[in-house]
Formats: structure tokens, sequence, C-alpha cells
């Protein structure tokens, strides 16, 4: 499959990736047709899917299968009044239907919004008049369903909201059918009416490259979430994704631990697997659980697995040797920075180097550790070849290696493969982030002397204290050396006399609880002492419960921030 894409399929080192990758772009590329219709010619009783969930059901689906069920499904949206150009919000879960309508959507040339089931009345109202939405479809769930149905009368431009139900006979659906008073939006049940759609009939022109296939709102770690629009060929650009990162082929079964309703869904459980003709695995669950996923990726032998460092911290919590893992043979992590720490904790445990990579909702993999490379724990590894990655000051000149500076990607004439288009319906925005030729990422890191960068912190985030300006994440790395600590967020707290003083606000371990205290504070500090610069010590440390996250699960530490500062005006 990939040889129709890549002019050179295989590489053996970053000298080779660099010079030799290159893409063979078809004039009008769409992922349902040329790639996952493609594969049903080709294997059509290929598994594409292995889905399962917390209450033991199981559907395994072909590429044959998943190509049927796609057309269906494209075609019953269309009976709906959907069609190119029209924005669909998809507030999922991790349900199966999910892959099956991302799929129907990109065969109608549809602009597909995927979403978390976690957003509130207020966050839905606000996407849908953002972006226009002119159709919902979620999962049955009582919370999200209610939300949804409260949005309605403030979300003009929604004529349909779909409702995928639990596939049970006990299932009630009369109170989300029919049209609603309020708001003139007409509701629908899919079990009932998807399969009655008459034969799916491909229409005449779908899209060119640079239409807006997929549009995702950004976590909001620092305000309102912007819209990032992606083209036809943000899909392209996740193959060296799934192919040279996740270093997938077509015997692999692979599991991305993500919510679909975030970036990092497409990014492991989407396009560049499909491109591999890898089988995707989904574990839908409600709450995780270490243990759990650890059996379930024992019993179905999952081969590839990718999870944030969060996840892996969970896990090498547990002991390891009660479940055979020997199936595993590839491990990968991104979604926020990896600690050295937990690097080693399960290499030692499993004997897998984890392999990091680094990108954003507005990116494919733009850094990234692959398979010819040796993986330094805490390095985000190199430059993916697709973009031209640079270091920048403050004033625009480049940094030198061991120098901090923005992760910027130089664009050139030429707008890369992955890349987003912009904020849709925000110039301000988009110019702020993009100008010069030059797109602004707002994470800083510094390059060693083997050309492997090392993660910083966001711009906001870095703390200047007595001259010296201190990434958070190198002092969470510190501290997550410690048995005692899960998780920690480091931020900066205003002092008089430093400008900036380092605050840790920590996650203890449950034998851990009961020592909070003076004690375990100084312990803690001079620990860090010892791993890192004496000069970041935190010198204040506050244990919570747990951190402040956005709704795709980064810490906001723009709250820590403010809740610290309201503190202390009162």
């Amino acid at each position: 499959m990939i040889e129709r894409f890549l002019k050179q399929t295989s590489f053996t080192s970053v000298e080779d990736y660099n010079k030799n990758l290159e893409f063979i772009i078809p004039e009008n590329f769409n992922f349902a047709y040329d790639v996952m219709d493609a594969w049903a010619e080709e294997k059509p009783d290929g598994l594409a899917l292995l889905w399962t969930n917390d209450q033991g059901k199981e559907i395994r689906t072909t590429f044959k299968e998943l190509k049927e069920q796609s057309d269906q499904a494209a075609s019953y949206l269309q009976t709906l009044g959907i069609g190119k150009n029209d924005p669909v919000m998809l507030i999922l879960k991790r349900r199966y239907e999910w892959w099956v309508v991302m799929l129907a959507l990109c065969k109608i040339g549809a602009i597909v919004i995927p979403a978390t089931h976690m957003l509130t009345k207020k966050d839905i109202v606000y996407r849908n008049t953002r972006a226009s939405v002119k159709a919902i479809i979620c999962a049955e769930d009582a919370y999200v369903v209610g939300e949804i149905q409260k949005a309605m009368p403030d979300s003009p431009t929604v004529k349909r909201v779909v409702v995928v139900r639990e596939d049970k006979e006990d299932s009630k659906t009369s109170e989300t059918s029919g049209t609603s008073e309020t708001s003139k939006t007409s509701w629908h049940d899919w079990q009932s009416e998807w399969k009655l759609a008459p034969k799916f009939q491909r229409p005449a022109f779908v899209n060119n490259n640079s239409d807006t296939m997929l549009m995702y709102f950004t976590s909001g770690t620092s305000g309102e979430p912007k819209m990032v629009a992606h083209d036809y060929l943000y899909a392209m650009g996740h193959l060296t994704t799934g192919v040279f990162w996740h270093n997938l082929h077509e015997g692999s079964l692979h599991l991305t631990v993500a919510d679909t309703g975030w970036g990092k869904a497409v990014w492991g459980k989407f396009y560049g697997q499909w491109f591999a003709g890898a089988t995707v695995f989904v574990f839908d669950h409600e709450k995780f659980n270490a243990d759990t996923l650890l059996r379930q990726m024992e019993k179905y032998k999952v081969t590839s697995f990718c999870a944030p460092p969060t996840i892996y911290r969970f896990m090498i919590r547990e002991d390891l040797s009660k479940y055979d893992l020997s199936s595993l043979e590839y491990c990968t992590t991104a979604g926020e920075a990896l600690n050295p720490a937990v690097f080693d904790k399960f290499k030692e445990k499993t004997g897998i180097q984890m392999m990091e990579g680094f990108g954003q909702t507005e990116t494919t993999m733009t850094l990234g550790t692959f398979p010819w490379m040796t993986p330094k724990p805490g390095s985000m590894g190199i430059p993916n070849a697709q973009y031209n990655i640079d270091l920048l000051r403050a004033d625009g000149t480049s940094c030198e290696d061991g120098e901090k500076g923005e992760i910027v990607v130089r664009v050139g004439d030429k707008k890369p493969i992955g890349l987003f288009k912009g904020y849709y319906r925000d110039d301000e925005k988009t110019r702020e982030a993009w100008h010069d030729g030059v797109y602004h990422t707002g994470d800083m890191a510094w390059r060693d002397e083997d050309g492997y960068y090392w993660f910083e912190g966001r711009i906001d985030d870095v703390i200047k204290s007595s001259g010296y300006r201190i990434g958070p994440f190198e002092v969470e790395s510190a501290l997550m050396t410690h048995p005692a600590v899960v998780e920690c967020a480091i931020t900066g707290v205003p002092d008089d006399i430093r400008g900036m003083v380092v605050k840790a606000t920590v996650v203890l371990g449950k034998e851990w609880k009961e020592k909070a205290g003076d004690d375990l504070v100084k312990e803690l500090q001079q620990h860090v002492k010892k791993v890192t610069a004496p000069y970041k010590y935190p010198r204040i440390v506050e244990f919570v419960d747990e951190l402040p996250k956005t709704i795709s699960g980064k810490i906001r530490r723009v709250e820590i921030r403010n809740n610290d500062k309201a503190k202390s005006e009162k």
C-alpha cells in the first residue's frame, strides 16, 4: 500500500530517512477511498478492527466489512441531508461506530469534528456556534445526550442529532426521537435507521487536497479552544506516524490509549495504522484501570502499544510479572513529555524501550524516535523529515546546540503534508502563530550535539527566577524519580526577591499519602537538588489528590497559577 504514496518505503538510518523520504501525492486524495477501500480490494479478509469493551463484547471487522459498513453509513448520512463541507460533530466515546462514521463522512466530503464526551452545555454551544455545526452524532449516554439537549436552543445551525444507542433490546430511545420544539432540531436513532438507507453512490466530486476534511478544537490550556482545520493530505501526513514511528506492518495488532474526542485518536487508532495494513485494537472502557488494560493486552496478544506517559506511570506501579506480555514488540509514547525515570522503569520491567514522539493538534508527528535510532530517555527524538524544524531565540535567530529556544516549523513556499491550514474563522490567531514563513509551536526545547531534541515546556510555563530560566519539565522529571511521586506539575509563583520561585504541585502514591507533611517536603526538595541543578529545586511544595487537566488530559498549569494568584490576592 505505502508504495503508492512513497517513492522509498523503507529506511535504514537517519541519513537515509532525511535524504529519501518523498511523498507521491494523488490529485484528489481521499483516505477512505484510496486507502481503506483499496485494502478491501487487496485483502478483503484482513482484520482491520478488533473492538472490545469492558462488558466482554467483541467485534472483529475485516477491511471488506468496514468498506460495506462505511458505504451504508455514508448513504444514511446523505439521506439526512449531510453532504460536502457540512460540519458534523462526533461525540461517540470509544463506540465501534466512530470508526465507521469517520470513514463515511470522509466518503461524502463532510467536515468531521471529533469531540470528547466530557463537554458541558457551554462547551457544546461554543463549538456549535463557532463551527456552524450542522449535525451531531453522539453515543447514547445520559450525560452526553442531556448536555446536547440543553445546548440545542442556543445552537440554531444544528439540524440533526443522531443517537447511537447501546445494542440492547431494552434500550429506550423515545426520549431522543422526533423534533425538539424549542430548537427545531430533528433527533434520530442510528440503530433503527442506518441500515434502511439505499445503496451508496459515490458523489461525482468529493474533495480537492486543499479542502477541509477534519477540525479539532484545541485543548484550551490557556484560553478558549481554537478550531484547527486540516485538509485531506493531513491523513497522508500520518503515514510516517504509523509505518515508521509505530513501526507497524500487516501483522501488527496496535493499541493506542486515547479518547476519540482528541487528536491522538487519529494519530494512533486510524490513519497511520491502516496505511500500514495493521489491525487497530480498541478497548472501550468507562474508567481507566492499569490492571484491566494489561489483562486486555495479554488476552488479545497486542504487539504494539502507544500511550501518554501518564498511562505508563500507572502501569509500572503494577507487578508486570503477573502479565504475559510476550507478544508485545514495540512501544511508543506522546501527548506529554516522557520522564526518564518512567522510561528506565518500564524497560527494566519489560525489556522494551519506549520511543517518544512530539507533535500538536496543528501537526502530525514533527519530532520522533524512529526504529533505526537509539532512544535517549526523555528526548523527543529528531525532526521528522516531512517537516523543516528549527529552534528560535526570542529575536527570531536560530539557536545553537545546547541553547533553549522555541520549536518552529519553517514552511517556505509549500505547506508540509500534515501541517494545519489555519485556525478556522480566526485569521488573527493564525497570523500570531504562523507568519514570515514560520509556524510557531509555542513549545520550548533544546537540541544536543547528536540532533536530539529535549522538551522544556510551553513558552508561558518557563519560570524566570533570580536570572535563571527554568523549564518546568526538567524539575518534574527530577521529582518523578522519587518513589513517592505519581504525578506533578511545576509552576512559578511571584516572589519579591527572586521575581519568581519554583512551586511543585504533587500527587502522591497511595502508600505515601499518610506521610504528606514538612518532612516529606524537605525530602523531595533535597532529592531534586541531587538529581538536577540545585537552583531549580521547588521552594514551595503542595500535595493534592489530583492535578487540574484539560478535557484531553493535559495538565493545566495555567489553572494552578491562577488559583495561586487568587489566593495571594485575598
